[in-house]
């Protein structure tokens, strides 16, 4: 037999199974890794999300809570786990993005460790203030902060977190004196808001929407390029005269990175289609979030920027993991 020939059927051997699998996927049930605590915003997300998609793929979706290190344990297990399609993860910005910059010892690398599949959501980070803060507007916070530089706090979900760096690059971009608190969560950091420990924050819009609409905090501005239609009274910070002050908080879905082309192709294809549904932008928009569902090229385009975006901010801030 040629050479050649001999070099084809060994390829073949190799491909062939490889197709199978692909067209046989998925035989049984995918899991799901979130990797924060139940009951956030990324689960409850994830929830809508899984559901349809379960429909599609006609095999269930097991969610895994597997939260720790601003979510980088969980996006870890799922760089680590088998190639095979049967493990996804829903990454954040964090994840993905902003502690590549901030940490040393990173476990994964985003676009080394990772199969990039899409953008799922883009949640609004919205800026608040305390009922006691005398601003309604910001321009009047910007106002207030000047003229008691260093007087006023801001919370954050924890270093590294969106809400973090989102006052950190209205600070940079407003010349902005402010003291962090970084709180372990999303429930503290508001709740010292609520009780006016701390005067201010930016976090994402479902985390403060309750609270907003009830009048107990108030917004001053959406950090996107367009308005919120849960808060459609509430200006962006581009039409506040801060076009650089984008600090949208977003998820993608991931694999690890030597999943199959084909498979990864099958869970975007479904993805992308639950995405797309009407039921399911109509329940991700009740929570604050705009479905996404771009291609893998898109998604992967997008991050590489965000990495650059947010490194810029960390150097300049100074900040660092602890």
């Amino acid at each position: 037999m040629p050479l050649l020939l001999r070099l084809l059927c060994l390829l073949a051997l190799v491909v062939c199974p490889a197709i199978a699998s692909a067209q046989d996927f998925p035989s049984k049930a995918i899991k799901w890794v979130v990797p924060f605590p139940a009951g956030g915003p990324a689960d409850s997300m994830s929830r809508i999300i899984t559901e349809k998609l379960a429909e599609i793929l006609k095999q269930p979706l097991v969610i895994e809570n597997r939260s720790g290190a601003a979510g980088i344990t969980g996006i870890a297990s799922v760089a680590k786990a088998d190639p095979d399609g049967y493990t996804v993860g829903i990454a954040s910005s964090g994840t993905l993005a902003i502690n590549l910059s901030l940490r040393d010892n990173m476990p994964y690398h985003p676009l080394k460790d990772l199969r990039l599949l899409t953008q799922v959501v883009s949640v609004p980070e919205m800026l608040v203030v305390a009922d006691s803060v005398p601003a309604r507007t910001l321009p009047e916070l910007i106002a207030l902060i000047k003229a008691q530089p260093g007087k006023l706090s801001y919370a954050s979900t924890g270093v590294g977190g969106m809400p973090h760096m989102a006052t950190e690059l209205l600070k940079l971009t407003a010349n902005l004196e402010i003291v962090h608190v970084p709180y372990t969560g999303a429930a503290p950091a508001v709740n010292d808001l609520l009780g006016g420990h701390v005067q201010m924050m930016f976090a994402d819009l479902p985390i403060l929407l309750g609270n907003v609409q009830a009048g107990k905090l108030h917004a001053l501005a959406i950090g996107s390029r367009v308005r919120s239609p849960n808060v459609p009274n509430v200006p962006t910070t581009a039409e506040l005269g801060l076009p650089d002050v984008q600090a949208d908080n977003w998820y993608g879905l991931v694999v690890a990175a030597a999943t199959p082309a084909p498979i990864a192709a099958k869970l975007h294809a479904a993805t992308v289609e639950a995405l797309r549904s009407p039921d399911v932008k109509e329940k991700l928009a009740k929570l604050g979030a705009l479905a996404v569902g771009n291609s893998t090229e898109e998604f992967t385009a997008y991050v590489l920027a965000e990495i650059d975006k947010w490194a810029k901010v960390v150097k300049a801030a100074g900040i660092k993991a602890k």
